[in-house]
């Protein structure tokens, strides 16, 4: 059994220093030293107080130093200072007065991965306030990005430096300070300027609002983002990039689409790009509703690493090739048409970034749900059979070696298996809705309903249930809880069968439809009890074929 230590619960919980405040926006500035693989910065937070901050009644009861903030940054990164500005309030008591404002130097003191920040004085609740926080060091190194993630130098395949960093996961603070938890998104959005050589471009997420020429040889470029984003998904892209632009008439009008990839890929990037984005847009919008981000743009850009969701910045790294580089990750013959990589990071847009869980326990709403983005899109390329024969393809990916829920607050994910077990749950769930219609429907009301939100499973399970008006909750509690997959086992007597579910949780009563013979299906409701039921005229005794869009097991029974 694992064991977690008090520096897994500062990460991964909302301890007493995270509890009183809500980060609205995050502004940050980077600037990366290539040769000696450092970096230093400044990051503004602004932040609503959600309660009352100790002492806020009255200035008498002020208590310096006696409220901390728990600010996440990784070592071996160190904290400069950290200055915020304070109202200056002359007088005693009766008489106060405020006089101006003066900036003050906080303390703090670090514990590991985290700084523990004393505040000067007290905030009421709903008060926005800020601070600011400057810093430098080494930041830690991707060694295997984006699964072993931190800052990635590299040089591309003309040996000009290369830059940028995934860090799912591990965190956001592995690089900037901040309140690295994914219950808490910037409300208002997020800037990152980036300093770099005059000869490199910098990329970040959403819309390019400033390029400045400094007098030092060095330009920054600041990006903005005006909506919620996840820490993790806030990135910078730094190398010898190109661009060009597009347009796609979406659902919500014009969706500005622009792409940055190295100079010589170029013309793959544009064939590659262009076959594949417009068709996944139009599938996933059709769906999965409105891409959730309209206001800041889709981009794509050439990474270092295979890819990830960066909101509005899709990391791309899959060499311009089909499928998973080269590879039908399902191995249905489904999979080799189209790039992997663009499709299911994408995919996150809707699942991951519009809709975030809020501990990354519940990564499966993330990895699994974008994970059946796959099959959605071959069933608008090449149709339902084609889409049925890819997702059942999957499985072989599935190990079962623990549950998909991982434990709550220790920043720990649960299995692997969140991508196809996940993706194979959706499309059982499918089958038992019965209704295409009504499980799309499902499908668009969880982007719209949970838009821009942060959630837990048992809220998707329970919307789940509720718009198919089906208890659906032991078939989630099969799948996702523990690494059973259900049997059913079955034997023949004559003209009558009997049958029942095994290998699975109490209670579970999934129904379930198979042929009977004659290519006749039905439905049938097993229960963890035998069930015995008489065959109409017809049936051999012989054939007894559940359908494959259930992912579970069979048996005959002796």
């Amino acid at each position: 059994m694992a064991q977690y230590t008090h520096e897994d619960t500062l990460r991964g919980s909302i301890t007493p220093e995270r509890a009183g405040w809500d980060v609205l926006r995050y502004d940050i500035k980077v600037k990366p030293d290539f040769s000696n693989h450092t970096i230093e910065g400044e990051v503004k937070i602004i932040y609503r107080a959600t309660k009352n901050i100790e002492g806020s009644a009255t200035v008498a009861k002020i208590i310096k130093g006696k409220y901390k903030m728990q600010i996440d940054l990784q070592e071996p990164l160190i904290i400069d200072s950290i200055l915020k500005v304070e109202p200056v309030i002359m007088g005693m008591h009766s008489s106060l007065r405020l006089e101006g404002t003066q900036i003050n130097k906080l303390n703090f003191e670090r514990n590991q991965n985290v700084a523990l920040v004393s505040l000067w004085t007290p905030v009421a609740a709903n008060y926005v306030d800020s601070l600011t926080i400057y810093y430098h060091g080494k930041p830690l190194e991707a060694i295997n990005p984006p699964w072993d993630g931190g800052w990635i130098w590299k040089k591309d395949e003309k040996g000009r430096p290369w830059m940028s960093v995934a860090c799912q996961g591990l965190g956001a603070s592995v690089w900037y300070p901040c309140k690295d938890i994914q219950s808490d998104e910037p409300d208002n959005g997020a800037s990152l300027t980036i300093t770099v050589p005059d000869t490199l471009t910098a990329v970040g997420n959403g819309r390019l609002i400033n390029k400045k020429a400094n007098d030092n040889g060095t330009t920054s470029w600041t990006w903005e983002v005006k909506n919620p984003i996840n820490n993790y998904n806030i990135i910078p892209y730094i190398g010898k990039y190109v661009t060009w632009h597009d347009e796609y008439n979406g659902e919500k009008g014009k969706l500005d689409l622009d792409y940055w990839v190295l100079d010589y890929d170029l013309e793959k990037a544009k064939k590659q790009f262009g076959r594949d984005v417009k068709p996944m847009l139009q599938c996933f919008e059709n769906w999965f509703g409105p891409y959730p981000f309209y206001e800041d743009g889709y981009k794509l850009v050439e990474s270092p690493h295979l890819g990830m969701e960066h909101q509005s910045a899709v990391a791309y790294g899959n060499k311009f090739m089909n499928g998973y580089l080269g590879r039908d990750l399902s191995g249905s013959g489904w999979g080799k048409d189209w790039d992997y990589i663009i499709i299911h990071e994408s995919g996150h847009e809707w699942f991951g970034n519009n809709i975030t869980t809020n501990d990354i326990a519940d990564m499966w709403i993330h990895e699994g749900f974008t994970d059946y983005s796959e099959p959605i899109f071959v069933e608008c390329q090449y149709g339902k059979k084609a889409a049925d024969e890819y997702c059942q393809g999957l499985r072989r990916n599935i190990r079962n070696d623990k549950p998909v829920i991982g434990p709550y607050g220790v920043n720990q994910e649960g299995s692997g298996d969140m991508y196809a077990k996940g993706a194979n749950l959706l499309h059982t769930i499918r089958q038992v809705i019965n209704d295409d219609k009504k499980f799309k429907d499902i499908l668009r009301g969880l982007n719209k309903d949970f838009y821009h939100k942060t959630i837990t499973s048992k809220q998707v399970e329970s919307y789940f249930s509720k718009k198919a008006g089906k208890d659906l909750s032991k078939i989630f509690d099969q799948y996702l809880r523990t690494i059973k997959i259900p049997e059913l086992e079955y034997k023949i007597k004559g003209k009558s069968i009997s049958y029942r579910w095994t290998n699975c949780i109490a209670g579970f009563n999934m129904p379930v439809k198979v042929n009977m013979g004659n290519d006749k299906e039905r439905w049938i409701t097993p229960s963890t009890k035998w069930q015995q039921q008489s065959m109409a005229d017809g049936f051999t005794g012989k054939t007894f074929i559940p359908d494959p869009n259930f992912y579970i097991t069979v048996k005959k029974a002796r």
